[in-house]
């Protein structure tokens, strides 16, 4: 078709692409991060019965939508999750999930990689809880080899469970410190188990020299985030989206420069915020918090990182020049090495100064 001046049509922008930014992801967890393809294998190996909820999902790559924020929705993901997870039963399946977890990350332009586990959750049938963190980092070293990605691990302990058993973690997190990890996490339900009964767990962390990365202002608002901070001396805190409901913690964020890692889709997913555009990166991005997408659980949530700055451009406006800050930040936020963040980050500006 011609245009009204009698000349061919414009052709339409470019655009850089987002898979080739070169970032870091510093929020996938274990089980989450597994391809819909392995899973529907595994399950159909073992004779799992998956949940239909999850085979709908994972057939027809439309997430389903949780509402977590009531606790019949978080029963429900949380059922889900553990179904997926029952089917991680040999040591090949935990080396098959980090491969294919590193090669998706390739593929999105993720250059380091900081995936979170709670190994308690796969010991009773890998032969005990150190047989099985020490399946998972040798599959991680075998992921980085294959790869060639940067690849650590962050132990994450679970609120539902004993503060007890989160000392027992951190205090084995450190045993293994010099094979690959990097930090100590909490997860699960941040309604339920106050941030305070961690604090020791937190503290025998830090004085092992890994990193404080606790879950907090997800499901529950800006005093979650608060307690990250006052009561587990959070370096990075894992969502930290409610943040943006109180300005003096927002100041309080950027000034100590403490990184939220921010997933859009799952925040979406799980009803956090009813549409992409409510999610407020915005709020953090301009109040100077500094941010690191990711991708939470793709398994549930239906796309991986890069799907993340798509969100960032097309629902929030985000400029090249605005993404390319924000990979910077996930790499400054992220443990690697320093000359692994200098050439992720001279990778970041060769993306920026392309030509589209």
């Amino acid at each position: 078709m011609l245009s009204s001046s009698g000349g061919h049509p414009p052709n339409p922008p470019r655009v850089r692409d987002l898979s080739e930014l070169p970032k870091a992801h510093l929020h996938l967890h274990f089980t989450g991060s597994m391809r819909p393809a392995t899973l529907l294998e595994l399950a159909d190996k073992y004779g799992v019965r998956l949940p239909e909820a999850l085979t709908d999902a994972l057939t027809s790559g439309e997430p389903p939508r949780l509402r977590a924020t009531d606790e019949r929705g978080w029963f429900r993901f949380q059922r889900l999750y553990d179904a997926a997870r029952s089917c991680l039963r040999e040591p090949d399946d935990i080396r098959r999930l980090v491969r294919e977890a590193a090669e998706e990350e390739v593929r999105d332009g993720s250059g380091w990689l900081e995936i979170q586990v709670d190994p308690t959750s796969y010991a009773p049938r890998l032969g005990g809880l150190i047989p099985a963190l020490e399946i998972i980092l040798d599959a991680v070293d075998a992921a980085t080899r294959d790869t060639g990605i940067g690849m650590r691990v962050l132990v994450a302990a679970n609120r539902m469970k004993h503060p007890l058993d989160a000392r027992t973690l951190a205090r084995l997190a450190v045993r293994y410190a010099d094979r690959g990890i990097v930090g100590f996490g909490l997860s699960n339900d941040e309604r339920r188990g106050m941030a305070r009964d961690f604090d020791r767990a937190f503290a025998i962390a830090r004085e092992g020299g890994l990193l404080s990365a606790p879950h907090g202002g997800e499901l529950a608002g800006p005093a979650s985030v608060r307690d990250c901070l006052d009561d587990l001396e959070a370096d990075r805190i894992g969502h930290g989206v409610r943040a943006a409901e109180d300005p003096r913690l927002l100041r309080r964020l950027a000034d100590r420069q403490v990184t939220c890692e921010v997933c859009p889709a799952s925040n979406v997913a799980l009803g956090v915020y009813d549409k992409p555009e409510d999610v407020p990166l915005r709020t953090l991005f301009e109040a100077g918090v500094p941010l690191a997408l990711g991708a939470d659980d793709p398994l549930l949530f239906g796309s991986r990182l890069a799907a993340q700055y798509e969100i960032a451009r097309n629902h929030h406006g985000f400029t090249d020049t605005e993404l390319a800050e924000l990979a910077r930040q996930s790499v400054r936020g992220s443990t690697a090495p320093e000359d692994t963040k200098a050439k992720l980050l001279s990778g970041v500006d060769d993306w920026l100064t392309a030509p589209a």
